[in-house]
């Protein structure tokens, strides 16, 4: 069988924690448990025995995550060890050699990758760059033909930010349904939304819907990688049986910790943080891009803490990333690893100042190419 690398992952984990700026993540500043747990939930936590939790989650975890979807009880619901977890355990579960599996571009390629190593026939269906990142359905529906087994798309999007129409998502369902695909959705952007309501659930719209989501972004809690599935329970029971492989369980601090955030109060207090920094972060993002047109352009973004900046470079991403890497000793995720040539995905939910400076480190970098290409020594794409 043959393996592909998680090129965006492997990335970060290469480089991440030796740069002064680290601007290729993709949330925002970190909860603390100190901001998340009021003194008396700090009590129970320490009362709080270390011992196995209950594999598929706590039942108030899973009652917690339920009222957030439409029509859908604890059993539908199965906890994992973030999204990963869940997107790795749901191909396990559905693919085999041969299968038709689509997959948006851009987007997080973790599906991309693991149905490539099963050996799927692997498909991409497109957010057009010159239309602000809008999905081109048509080419969907080309390439989702009969028998496919599995359309993933990741809404609000990871890279683009950009969120699909409530008549984008229809259509999109209306082609699952006559191609007989299941339909994965990533939607652990939900909630990251600069402006006005979350973004619906595709959960609910088809009976061959898996929903997953996480704490790790709309919530900054990635440090606790908790996630979940919404899926029939017959789906749930086989993702049950896999999970129990691959991890077991969350850990226990995990699902009293994620308890704690999805509470009604907490959840929206957290949401509306993440939210706060996703907006000062876009506005420095584009007050940037307004001192460097020359350099650099960027489409609306309405959702998460990214921004995927188009640079006037003729040069491959994963190399102008490693440029600004090397002399700037500011990380920046390369397009290519998201399936787009000529971008960089910049995160900009941090810190004002922390992001300001790293902004000027990428413009100093990128004129540094502009100048002298050549002398820079980095390669042409």
């Amino acid at each position: 069988m043959p393996f592909y690398k998680f090129e965006l992952e492997q990335w970060q984990s290469l480089y991440e924690h030796d740069v002064e700026y680290n601007l290729a993540d993709s949330g925002v500043t970190p909860v603390t448990i100190r901001e998340l747990l009021n003194s008396d939930d700090l009590g129970r936590m320490l009362d709080l025995k270390l011992h196995y939790p209950r594999v598929n989650g706590t039942k108030l975890l899973r009652e917690r995550i339920a009222a957030l979807y439409p029509a859908v009880t604890p059993y539908h619901v199965l906890t994992t060890v973030g999204a990963a977890e869940a997107n790795q355990i749901v191909c396990q579960t559905l693919l085999e050699a041969g299968d038709r599996v689509v997959v948006m571009e851009p987007g997080y390629r973790q599906v991309w990758g693991i149905a490539k190593g099963i050996g799927c026939d692997v498909r991409p269906f497109r957010l057009e760059a010159d239309q602000q990142w809008r999905p081109n359905l048509d080419e969907l529906a080309a390439v989702a033909t009969p028998g496919t087994k599995l359309i993933a798309l990741v809404n609000p999007n990871n890279p683009t930010g950009s969120t699909l129409s409530p008549a984008e998502m229809e259509r999109i369902i209306q082609i699952a349904a006559r191609s007989g695909a299941w339909l994965l959705a990533d939607e652990v952007y939900r909630g990251s939304e600069h402006q006005g309501a979350e973004t619906p659930t595709f959960w609910g719209k088809y009976d061959r819907v898996i929903a997953i989501n996480s704490l790790s972004k709309a919530y900054a809690l990635s440090g606790l990688r908790l996630g979940w599935v919404v899926a029939p329970e017959p789906m749930i029971d086989a993702l049950w049986r896999r999970h129990e492989y691959a991890t077991i369980a969350a850990t226990a601090p995990s699902m009293f910790m994620a308890e704690v955030a999805l509470e009604t109060k907490t959840r929206g207090r957290l949401i509306e943080r993440q939210r706060g920094l996703s907006r000062q972060g876009w506005q420095l993002i584009q007050e940037w891009i307004g001192r460097n047109e020359d350099l650099v352009s960027v489409q609306p973004s309405s959702a998460t803490a990214l921004a995927f900046v188009r640079y006037h470079l003729d040069r491959a991403s994963v190399a102008v990333a490693d440029h600004l890497r090397q002399t700037q000793s500011v990380l920046v995720a390369p397009g290519s690893t998201l399936g787009v040539e000529g971008h960089l995905r910049i995160t900009h939910g941090l810190d004002r100042q922390y992001v300001t400076t790293a902004l000027d480190r990428i413009s100093s970098g990128l004129r540094q190419l502009q100048q002298a290409p050549r002398a820079a020594g980095v390669a042409v794409g």
